[in-house]
């Protein structure tokens, strides 16, 4: 667990007529990196290759690939989807039944499988990730976005998962004309819910986080209003700010390894320690607390197993819908190129700090400890 190191690896290359190799020029950390680093996500194993957000440059694609050519410039989602399957034709594509190899792994700990993901565990394919200089990108053609001139790699770098996952959350979560919106965690992926949420016509979207760098982030740059949750009791708060009702759409885009300054997060934090549970739903039991009667949660947060103390009373008895995915990237990241090209969606602000591959665990170090206001610490091979 956190030892995270920079070493040679053999380069990629293609061993399916639908693969592209990628040359990375920027890839990013992500919250649920550190999940794996900490020990909390199994069948991790030594020497593989973290990363699963990154833009390129196609250096070699395979005989079936069509949509790309060398020299493009491509972001590429970061859950891998045929394209062809049951799953990819209901555009659920992180359920993919063709994108994990290794699904009677996810099979033993979740009963069904997800689709794969680029450097994130044995248990969603054992794919290499992306902090690395190339990539092997399988189904090229239906992962791998051409990014527009007008686009920077700092903008369309978070248009490989950050975005399309925040974007998710409030599309599944119902978000509307009028919506009013909770978010959870002021983090890449909240920060892009919220935006959604707003581009989406909510009325009035709340971020709730405690780390200021962040929240000013959210206000100056998203448009959304803030709530420190170490100086205000949230729950009142939101009952306030919505005339008593609770907010139509609470999203958690938080995870396994929540934070807060009360009891149930010591509870949390022992039981996980001794590993009697697997996750800290810390932030997602007061999402569910907080919404209205008859109103709609979505967890976008990285959960791995199993929680203790869910309000599964709340959730029944005040007739709540709940849901959950890892992102359906390819259904929205079109869309996303083209309002990032437009200027409605910018998320530069998010890469907060930029250094070489080489410096990599240094850059992990300081994004898991929220070091010089560090939201996101981008890599350039």
């Amino acid at each position: 667990m956190n030892d995270l190191r920079v070493e040679q690896v053999d380069e990629p290359r293609l061993l399916n007529a639908h693969d592209a190799i990628v040359k990375v020029s920027l890839t990013t950390s992500c919250g649920s990196d550190l999940h794996l680093l900490g020990g909390y996500v199994p069948t991790m194993r030594s020497g593989d290759v973290l990363g699963h957000e990154f833009v390129g440059e196609v250096v070699e694609v395979g005989s079936a690939v069509r949509r790309h050519a060398v020299g493009d410039r491509v972001v590429v989602n970061s859950f891998i989807a045929c394209g062809r399957c049951w799953y990819c034709r209901q555009e659920q594509y992180s359920l993919c039944d063709n994108g994990n190899p290794n699904a009677g792994i996810a099979e033993g700990l979740w009963g069904q499988s997800p689709g794969g993901c680029f450097g994130y565990s044995h248990a969603v394919g054992g794919w290499a990730g992306s902090h690395a200089e190339y990539i092997r990108v399988p189904y090229a053609d239906v992962g791998a976005f051409t990014v527009p001139e007008s686009v920077s790699d700092e903008r369309a770098l978070f248009a490989s998962d950050a975005a399309p996952t925040g974007w998710m959350g409030a599309d599944l979560g119902g978000v509307g004309p009028g919506s009013t919106v909770a978010v959870w965690g002021a983090g890449g992926v909240g920060q892009m819910a919220a935006r959604a949420s707003l581009l989406l016509g909510a009325e009035r979207v709340v971020v709730i986080d405690r780390l200021p760098e962040r929240l000013a982030q959210v206000r100056d740059v998203i448009g959304a209003e803030t709530m420190d949750y170490t100086q205000v009791e949230v729950l009142p708060e939101l009952r306030e700010l919505t005339g008593g009702r609770g907010p139509d759409v609470c999203i958690e885009a938080v995870g396994m390894e929540a934070h807060r300054d009360r009891p149930d997060f010591g509870y949390d934090m022992v039981k996980q320690q001794l590993r009697l549970q697997t996750d800290r739903p810390t932030a997602v039991r007061e999402a569910v607390t907080a919404a209205r009667k008859g109103g709609s949660v979505f967890v976008l947060g990285v959960f791995g197993g199993v929680v203790d103390k869910f309000p599964l009373g709340a959730l029944m008895n005040e007739g709540l819908t709940m849901r959950g995915a890892q992102m359906h990237g390819q259904r929205y990241t079109p869309m996303l190129l083209e309002r990032m090209a437009a200027g409605e969606l910018t998320t530069e602000h998010l890469a907060t700090q930029v250094m070489p591959l080489d410096e990599a665990p240094r850059g992990y170090e300081m994004f898991k400890e929220k070091e010089d206001g560090c939201v996101r610490a981008v890599f350039r091979p």
